[in-house]
C-alpha cells in the first residue's frame, strides 16, 4: 500500500507501538538545560507520536508563557536531534505550545532553521555556547551528588581524587551508588577527556581535585545545587498551576506576538 506521494506506507501495528516507545526512551535523555531534568519526568513532552510513513510528531509546553526563548528552542533542537538519531526516522516535527515566542519557534523549526538564522538580530548570544554552559553545570550538580555520596560511605578525599575513571566504573555501590556513577559518567566528557586512566574527578576547567581542596569544593557547589532544586520545584509548580495536567494537551496554532521595540530575545 503506498500514500499518494509515493512513499510506503507502514501498517499501524505493533511496530508503531516498539517504534513509539523507541521514541520516548529518546525523549527521556533530554534535559531541561538549567534544571539538568528529563523533559519527560518534568512532564513538557505532551505528544510523541509516530506515523505510518516513521515521521515523528512531537509537542511539548513549558511552566510559564515567557520561558526564555534561547531555553526554549534549545530544548526543542535537543528533542529533534535526540529522536532522529534512530535509523528509521524519516522526519521530525516539533511543536512548542503555549509560549510568547511559539510561532516563530515552531516555523524555524519547520523549516529546520538555528536559533540565530530564526530570530537573526533579536538573537542574544549562541546556542552551542548556551548549551555548553549549562552541559557544565549539569556536570557540576552530578559531581558533587556523586562526591557527597561517596564521602557519606566513608572514602577520604585522597582516595577519591586518586580514582581513575576505570576504577571509579568498577566500585561495587548499591543501586543509589552505581546510579549516581552512570549519570556522572554521562557528563564526564564535558570538561575533559575520557580514558580508562584519566582522573574521574576534576573541575570544570579539567584538572585535577586536589585532596585538601575537596570539603571546601564540595560546599561551593552545594550552594548551586540548592538554587537549581529551588528552580526545579517552582517550575513544576508553576506548570501544575498552569495547566490541568490529566488532560491531553492541544497547542494552540497562534500565539500573542512580541511587544514592538522589545530587545534581544533571552
Amino acid at each position: 500500500m503506498t500514500g499518494g506521494d509515493d512513499e510506503a506506507v507502514r501498517p499501524i501495528g505493533r511496530s508503531s507501538d516498539d517504534r513509539q516507545a523507541q521514541i520516548w526512551a529518546c525523549l527521556q535523555t533530554v534535559m531541561d538545560p538549567e534544571l539538568d531534568e528529563s523533559v519527560v519526568e518534568l512532564n513538557f513532552v505532551t505528544r510523541a507520536d509516530v506515523d505510518s510513513k516513521d515521521r515523528i510528531h512531537i509537542e511539548f509546553r513549558l511552566p510559564t508563557y515567557w520561558c526564555a526563548a534561547n531555553f526554549s528552542f534549545l530544548m526543542a533542537d535537543d528533542m529533534r536531534q535526540a529522536v532522529s538519531r534512530l535509523d528509521w526516522v524519516k522526519g521530525v516535527h516539533v511543536v512548542l505550545g503555549e509560549h510568547m515566542y511559539a510561532d516563530k519557534i515552531n516555523a524555524g523549526l519547520a523549516e529546520g532553521r538555528s536559533f540565530q538564522e530564526t530570530f537573526g538580530a533579536e538573537a542574544d548570544g549562541n546556542l552551542d555556547e548556551l548549551r555548553q554552559t549549562f552541559l557544565v553545570k549539569a556536570f557540576q550538580r552530578r559531581q558533587v551528588a556523586l562526591l557527597s555520596h561517596l564521602m557519606a560511605l566513608g572514602l577520604t578525599p585522597r582516595e577519591i581524587v586518586s580514582l581513575t575513571l576505570a576504577e571509579l566504573g568498577n566500585m561495587l555501590l548499591d543501586d543509589a551508588g552505581a546510579k549516581l556513577v552512570g549519570r556522572y559518567l554521562e557528563r564526564r566528557a564535558v570538561v575533559g577527556p575520557v580514558r580508562a586512566n584519566t582522573s574521574a574527578f576534576v573541575d570544570a576547567g579539567g584538572a585535577r581535585l586536589e585532596a585538601d581542596g575537596v570539603p571546601g569544593y564540595v560546599s561551593r557547589l552545594r550552594r548551586v545545587c540548592v538554587n537549581a532544586e529551588f528552580n526545579g520545584a517552582l517550575c513544576r509548580g508553576l506548570l501544575a498551576a498552569r495547566f490541568d495536567l490529566e488532560t491531553p494537551f492541544v497547542p494552540r496554532s497562534k500565539t500573542r506576538a512580541a511587544s514592538p521595540g522589545a530587545g534581544p530575545v533571552p
